[in-house]
């Protein structure tokens, strides 16, 4: 049958778009991530354990690196969700549903990003666990790099307030790796550290925290502090993780996000086709994305 709709998959413009603004706002793997643009399905990012240096004596030889090199691999997986809506909806001209329920799935996929992207724990399946996270990536074993799993996990012996000493020794786990970078390092935490963080101070009774005021970050010794809702362990990927929540120091050149497309949507008319029976429309929106993140000596995790 033929149609004549706007049945086509329309990406959000990164300049004014509301919805990139709104994931931008609430996301910090899309907001601080590197974005790596993917033209398939799959893409291999290069990875590599670092590179020595030796003295080289005049008209001496140089010696040769044997440090591992190896990839990363980013698949990407789509995250999406329709929405069916009442015509009379539609054509109210003081509540507009589409943009609403755009702008709804947009602030969704933010938290179910971070989430999977940071807080899953288990073994990436492609569907419930899109990824390997990387509170997994830590808790994993990897003898080619000269990682041990749990290495740098540190678990707050009180689910209730972290002490100084464990905020300490966590941040303390990426400071001392080949990777630290102080320039770069961020910050991602549940917005539930906020009122431990308050209370917690050093031997000389100096706040570790420092709450900013708008366009300033907060900072933890010293270090940006990212808020996201999606900073929560999981058994799967989820909008509203309920498990405890995480401080994650990364460095964001490390966090590799796989670009396939989106977010997009498009608007299926429903005055055509099967679907007019009803007085119904179907919105669908979608980002394809993939993960993984770069090294694991170059991150640690608090889990709270």
């Amino acid at each position: 049958m033929a149609r004549n709709t706007l049945e086509a998959w329309i990406p959000e413009e990164y300049s004014s778009s509301p919805v990139i603004q709104s994931i931008n706002q609430i996301s910090a793997v899309e907001a601080l991530a590197s974005r790596i643009t993917m033209g398939s399905d799959t893409k291999h990012v290069p990875r590599t354990a670092g590179m020595g240096v030796d003295v080289v004596s005049k008209g001496g030889a140089y010696g040769e690196d044997t440090s591992l090199n190896d990839e990363v691999l980013l698949t990407a997986i789509k995250f999406g969700k329709a929405a069916r809506l009442a015509e009379e909806d539609i054509d109210d001209q003081v509540a507009n549903i589409i943009q609403s329920k755009m702008i709804g799935w947009s602030k969704s996929y933010a938290k179910m990003i971070d989430n999977a992207s940071l807080a899953v724990s288990g073994a990436a399946n492609g569907t419930t666990i899109p990824f390997t996270s990387l509170y997994q990536l830590l808790n994993t074993t990897d003898s080619g790099l000269g990682y041990t799993g749990g290495a740098n996990i540190t678990t707050a012996a009180s689910a209730g307030v972290p002490t100084y000493s464990e905020f300490s020794t966590a941040i303390a786990k990426v400071e001392g790796g080949d990777y630290f970078d102080p320039g770069n390092m961020v910050a991602i935490a549940h917005p539930a550290f906020r009122a431990s963080l308050r209370g917690v101070v050093d031997g000389q009774q100096r706040p570790i925290f420092n709450e900013n005021g708008a366009g300033t970050p907060d900072t933890v010794f010293g270090v940006q502090v990212r808020w996201s809702l999606g900073a929560k362990l999981s058994t799967t990927a989820t909008a509203a993780p309920a498990g405890r929540p995480i401080m994650a120091f990364v460095n964001p050149e490390l966090m590799l996000l796989g670009i396939r497309s989106g977010p997009e949507s498009v608007f299926i008319d429903g005055r055509d086709g099967l679907s007019a029976l009803t007085d119904e429309s179907i919105l669908k929106m979608r980002a394809r994305r993939g993960w993984a993140y770069g090294h694991p000596a170059g991150a640690a995790i608090l889990v709270g």
